[in-house]
């Protein structure tokens, strides 16, 4: 049997790291060797969470790298630290796998720069959900046909940045694979500003932010007599796991950036 992937996980008290604790904890190809969060550093992820992994929390990303020397980092923290953590690890030759959204297109090359100055692998991916890697794509070829679209993705209410990395990501594949896009309404205005939403392009992406909601999204297009909706829901983070599995499976043969799950299929 080959030696378990050592991995970290930065962000293991919020929702998605836990989860993700849960999902690796008793796979034998795959090993926790740490937890970093901010929150509660030196106490035991047990006692804070009822999962018993057997490990402390650290806020020291750097030391817990030189210290454990992970193959891995999972990063599910928030916008603000993201690129400053995954920058570190891959500075030190940690592979990583990047699930928090929010990086810009500069951030991307200078980590894609990185990783590939350091030989290792970085996956930005905004959606782990395989359902919703196959409505990105449903949704990329249905462009080539029905080239009117908006996006309306709902999200939970303690989401930090809006439009989300899959709307994003969906807008970006719909625009590369486009027909000519009819002339839009000249006339229409808005009463409140704001309320046709953003703009990806010219593709509008509408952002919904409640309690009770998880992930969801729908791409509608619209054409002469007719409509296609493609719709995702995530109901339950668990979706997400066999996602975050395959991406550190296959992160420690890549070199350099991979963006979105598509890439990894």
């Amino acid at each position: 049997m080959s030696t378990p992937i050592k991995v970290i996980i930065v962000g293991a008290l919020g929702k998605m790291g836990r989860e993700t604790v849960k999902a690796l904890e008793n796979r034998l190809d795959m090993a926790i060797a740490g937890l970093v969060d901010v929150m509660h550093p030196g106490v035991s992820f047990a006692e804070l969470t009822g999962i018993d992994c057997g490990l402390d929390l650290e806020n020291d990303l750097e030391g817990l790298i030189a210290k454990v020397k992970p193959d891995v980092m999972i990063d599910f923290t928030n916008p603000q630290a993201v690129f400053n953590n995954t920058r570190r690890a891959l500075a030190c030759g940690v592979n990583c796998v990047v699930g928090t959204t929010g990086l810009n297109e500069a951030e991307l090359s200078q980590l894609e720069q990185l990783a590939q100055a350091n030989g290792t692998g970085v996956a930005v991916i905004p959606n782990f959900a395989i359902g919703a890697v196959l409505m990105m794509k449903f949704a990329q070829e249905a462009a080539r046909y029905l080239p009117d679209v908006e996006i309306i993705e709902t999200h939970h209410d303690q989401k930090m940045d809006a439009p989300s990395g899959t709307a994003l990501k969906t807008a970006e594949m719909i625009n590369a694979n486009r027909g000519i896009q009819p002339p839009r309404n000249s006339r229409e205005f808005e009463k409140i500003p704001g309320s046709r939403g953003g703009k990806a392009g010219d593709i509008r992406i509408h952002s919904v932010r409640l309690p009770g909601f998880v992930a969801h999204q729908e791409v509608i297009f619209g054409g002469p007599g007719q409509s296609l909706t493609i719709r995702h829901d995530s109901y339950d983070r668990v979706g997400f796991m066999p996602g975050v599995v395959m991406a550190v499976q296959k992160i420690v043969g890549i070199k350099g950036l991979v963006y979105g799950m598509d890439a990894l299929m």
